[in-house]
């Protein structure tokens, strides 16, 4: 079961160590077989991507993409229920990214010179949806919906056909929903090589998102300047910031929110009372005893969890940003007071009734997140992820002859002559 650990500047620091070693995705043994994937896939088309399927997901579907047909068909075995749910999370996803939106923009000076900024969706992305033992239509929303705002003119989904070869129903629904235009049946490095390289019937794409297995991490990875990518997501995260206000049920609940995604995940409490620490470990013992991944949680906790005691909360502030974690929990009496405490963290949960699933689906922010310490300088997947900017000029001839010197000065400085020149011959200087 989880450790509890007396902050004493060294052993809090220790355990990081510990969890950047076991955020190591890049295994060395996974990047040949990989790049073998993708040479194949570059070099075969559509053949290799079908024998893969078949070798990987046991059964290749009759043809790849989906129909519009299909689609409709597929969405009806959905319960209304669920998708009155994805339409709500949809909703909310939409309100919060829309406010992410840029615009192009201009700006004149008094001696005619034009400059500004092109702002504009990319032609085409592509969205990886895991469809194997993890089943995740919310990462289609929490993708196609800031990509759709963004303008991008074409998305492409592709998603693990299920072992009959037909695909995931609610994955299909919530694609249909949040607006993307085509849906492949094809999964697994291969079905990432076919977005990048493009085949017979895939469309080559400009960027690759959205999550999958180490297969599928490596080769977005090695992909990465063929295609833009969002971000190599390492193993999931929680920490939470709990003073002696924080209920005991609420925190082991939340820790075992995340340990139950994987056997690396990673779940941490900080807190400055002894007393809340013994509960909230005595809680985790009774809870997960009610729980199906017990045994994922159990080896998660106890590898990769741990409660800190810290001395006071700026301790517990001092090692949140040190640490950086994908998600962070502020269960304290008065949590606003933090707001601007906390510099690293890939999306922030404030107050006892914000726990971290209501991000995950639901209330609106993005469940794409920076992991394994790299909210120090990445951000949650947004609206900016889906769009290239490009710059413009434009100066009259009295403008650029006004900065003319300046500009040859420069030139010459770095031994561009050419550069130089390029100013010269327009006003014949020598």
């Amino acid at each position: 079961m989880i450790t509890t650990v007396k902050a004493d500047g060294v052993q809090e620091y220790a355990f990081i160590d510990t969890l950047k070693k076991r955020a190591q995705n890049s295994d060395k043994n996974v990047i040949p077989v990989v790049s073998e994937i993708l040479e194949n896939v570059r070099e075969n088309g559509d053949k290799a991507v079908r024998e893969y399927t078949v070798k990987f997901d046991g059964k290749a579907p009759e043809h790849t993409e989906i129909t519009a047909e299909e689609i409709d068909n597929i969405v009806k075995l959905c319960d209304p229920e669920l998708l009155e749910t994805f339409r709500k999370a949809s909703d909310n996803i939409a309100d919060f990214h829309r406010r992410q939106v840029q615009q192009s923009w201009l700006t004149t000076k008094t001696n005619g010179v034009i400059m500004g900024q092109r702002v504009r969706g990319l032609k085409r992305v592509g969205i990886y949806v895991p469809g194997g033992t993890a089943v995740l239509p919310s990462s289609v929303l929490m993708n196609a919906i800031p990509a759709k705002l963004a303008g991008v003119e074409e998305l492409i989904m592709v998603t693990p056909p299920q072992k009959d070869g037909t695909p995931n129903p609610n994955i299909v629904a919530a694609a249909k929903l949040a607006g993307v235009d085509r849906m492949f049946l094809m999964g697994g490095a291969q079905a990432v090589a076919a977005l990048a390289y493009g085949t017979e019937t895939v469309p080559k794409v400009d960027k690759i998102v959205g999550p999958g297995n180490i297969f599928v991490a490596t080769a977005k990875k090695l992909l990465f300047g063929t295609v833009d990518i969002d971000m190599i997501a390492g193993p999931s995260e929680i920490l939470i910031i709990a003073d002696k206000t924080a209920n005991p049920k609420f925190l082991a609940a939340d820790l075992m929110s995340q340990a139950e995604h994987d056997k690396l995940a990673s779940s941490i409490l900080l807190t400055d009372s002894e007393e809340l620490a013994k509960q909230t470990k005595a809680e985790l013992s009774v809870q997960v005893e009610k729980l199906s991944r017990k045994e994922i949680i159990d080896s998660s906790l106890g590898n990769f969890g741990a409660i800190i005691v810290c001395s006071d909360m700026k301790q517990a502030v001092d090692f949140a940003n040190e640490l950086a974690p994908e998600h962070l929990e502020v269960c304290c009496e008065n949590p606003m007071e933090y707001v601007g405490k906390l510099d690293n963290a890939g999306s922030v949960f404030l107050g006892n009734y914000s726990p971290e699933p209501l991000g995950d689906y639901f209330a609106g922010p993005n469940h794409v997140l920076p992991t394994s310490g790299t909210a120090r300088f990445f951000s949650p997947l947004s609206v900016d992820a889906f769009i290239k900017k490009s710059s413009f000029i434009y100066y009259t001839e009295d403008a650029l002859k006004a900065d003319a010197e300046d500009v040859i000065r420069f030139a010459e400085a770095e031994s561009l002559t050419a550069h130089a020149n390029s100013i010269k011959v327009r006003f014949n200087l020598d």
